[in-house]
């Protein structure tokens, strides 16, 4: 299991970059249920740069929270690089952060298959609406394992994003860039 003293050490050095940059943040979550925004909001003073976030831990809700087309869930299912786009996309339009965390997957125990199974996440960064870090990991674990690093990783691509220093991942299978036009 993931050390809280991990997450928490992830946190303070991403809100130190992101003061330092003078950046914002926001989150959209479904399958970690809130606890990158709790990990967040524990940092005292976090506010100056946090924004909010989303659980949206059921379709309807990314279709109505934060504007998931539906057909990109019926085409792609819940737990895609698609979506997870869009989830990014949407805290990003709600909030005018100047970066958005999303993340979706299958933590378990039930919920896998064969070409999805328990413990993959889908997690994307997005930055100023103009491009995004998504990647795709397998996790091992239980649920409450998976969960974690979701969170951890999610965190860690963040610094990555904000110190440009890219490097794979534990358990990461596949990573997409996607930028918008100019």
């Amino acid at each position: 299991m993931i050390a809280e003293d991990s997450i928490t050490a992830l946190v303070i050095e991403a809100a130190k970059l992101l003061r330092e940059q003078r950046l914002t943040l926001s989150t959209v979550e479904s399958c970690t249920g809130g606890m990158v925004g709790a990990a967040l909001t524990a940092l005292p003073g976090i506010s100056d740069v946090y924004l909010g976030g989303y659980i949206t831990y059921c379709n309807q809700l990314k279709t109505d929270m934060v504007g998931v087309d539906p057909s990109l869930i019926k085409r792609h299912g819940a737990v895609s690089s698609q979506v997870a786009i869009e989830m990014g996309l949407g805290a990003w339009y709600q909030t005018r952060s100047t970066y958005a965390l999303s993340i979706t997957g299958i933590a378990g125990p039930d919920g896998g298959n064969d070409d999805k199974p328990v413990g993959t996440v889908w997690i994307c960064v997005l930055c100023d609406f103009e491009e995004a870090d998504c990647r795709r990991f397998i996790f091992p674990g239980n649920r409450a394992e998976i969960r974690a690093q979701a969170a951890t990783s999610v965190l860690s691509m963040l610094i990555q994003n904000l110190t440009g220093e890219y490097q794979e991942l534990d358990h990461q299978r596949e990573q997409i860039w996607e930028r918008s036009e100019p």
